[in-house]
Formats: C-alpha cells, sequence, structure tokens
C-alpha cells in the first residue's frame, strides 16, 4: 500500500504525510510508544478551571456594580431592588437607612478592589506564564521566539489625510503666538544654576563618526 501510494504521490507535502502515517501505523502494530515532545496537546492550551472562576466572578462582580450605581442614580425597579437587598444580604443595612446612599458607595468600591485583585491575580499568572513558555522555547528554538517578539507591523487601511487640512491643523498649533506666564520657581532654578559653568560645546567630526 506505501508503494502505491507514494507512486500517486505528487508533491513534497503529500509525500510527507503518507510517510507519517506509515510511520505511526508501524509503531501501533509493533506497540512502540510514541513520543509526544514537542507536540501540542488540549491540556497545555486550555485555560486553567480557576482562572475561568476567576474571571466569571468578575462578571458577576461588574454586573452587581452596574445594578447598584442604577439604584443609587434613582432606578427603583422591583428587579435592580432585589439584586441590591440580596448585595446586602446577611449584613444590617436597610435600604431605608437615610445612609444607604453612603453604603452603597463602600459596597460598590469594595467590588472594584475585589475585581482589581482578581485582575493582578490573571495579569500575574499570564506573566509568569509567558515568562516559562519563553525561557523554554529560547532553549528549543531561538528562531521561533525572536519571530514571536516581533511587533506585527501595522499599516493603514483608511483614506490617507487630506495635505490641506493635515497643514491648517498643525499651523494652528504651532504658528500661533503664545506668551507663558512662568511661575515664580523657574526664578528660583535659574539663580540656583548661576553659578554652574557650563560645558564645552561637543563638536562630532567625521573622523569621530568612522
Amino acid at each position: 500500500m506505501l508503494v502505491t501510494y507514494l507512486e500517486a504521490s505528487r508533491d513534497l507535502c503529500e509525500t510527507n504525510s503518507i510517510l507519517f502515517g506509515a510511520a505511526l501505523a508501524v509503531c501501533r502494530i509493533i506497540g512502540a510508544k510514541l513520543s509526544t515532545a514537542g507536540r501540542a496537546t488540549g491540556q497545555s492550551s486550555a485555560i486553567p478551571a480557576w482562572r475561568i472562576s476567576i474571571e466569571e466572578r468578575i462578571a458577576k462582580a461588574r454586573a452587581l456594580i452596574g445594578r447598584l450605581i442604577c439604584f443609587r442614580s434613582g432606578n427603583n425597579r422591583s428587579r435592580i431592588v432585589r439584586t441590591v437587598r440580596m448585595a446586602f444580604a446577611g449584613t444590617n443595612v436597610s435600604l431605608s437607612q437615610p445612609d444607604i446612599m453612603q453604603k452603597l458607595t463602600e459596597r460598590i468600591e469594595g467590588l472594584k478592589q475585589r475585581i482589581a485583585a482578581w485582575g493582578k491575580r490573571i495579569r500575574r499568572y499570564t506573566e509568569r506564564s509567558t515568562r516559562f513558555n519563553q525561557n523554554r522555547l529560547f532553549q528549543s528554538n531561538q528562531k521561533r521566539l525572536y519571530k514571536s517578539l516581533e511587533r506585527p507591523m501595522v499599516s493603514g487601511t483608511g483614506p490617507a489625510p487630506n495635505q490641506a487640512d493635515t497643514v491648517a491643523f498643525w499651523r494652528g498649533l504651532w504658528s500661533e503666538p503664545i506668551n507663558h506666564s512662568e511661575g515664580h520657581w523657574t526664578e528660583v532654578v535659574a539663580s540656583q544654576c548661576a553659578s554652574i559653568t557650563p560645558m564645552d560645546p561637543v563638536i562630532i567630526t567625521p573622523d569621530d563618526v568612522a
């Protein structure tokens, strides 16, 4: 079968696939273990369960902040009120208290701090994971690492700016005389620097550059 397939092959990519398939079949027949080194697996690219959980918490906290802000702005719909009561469940805070607005602000700020802490944890894990992968890639394939670090070139796809409008815009910024009012601190700095001897001018010659 291998001979038949190879005779029908017309390009190198197809030949490579045929040889790989034959080698894989032989390994399965003789019971040889296949090395998975360098092959991508589903587990390595999967998002950790704890990160998914944190992202869900962040989404719920943001939704709760939005409803608390709506209630603080005067939105008294039954769904909003029910959410606010659930947010203060287990506390002695009542919606009829005179300082309820302050309690709402404190609750909102507390949720924002939690979101910031959760986001920082995710960023810290991402940075650590990125460093680990880059170090491992540096040992195995430096060319691929440097290529991944290159920033993609961004080319504008929109229409080119009008030359007259561009000139008029920058002329309005740079051609108009402006009288700045310097503060008293500039005089203090000038007096402090008056005793400093200026350095000699630096002259760079073609020989220096050569």
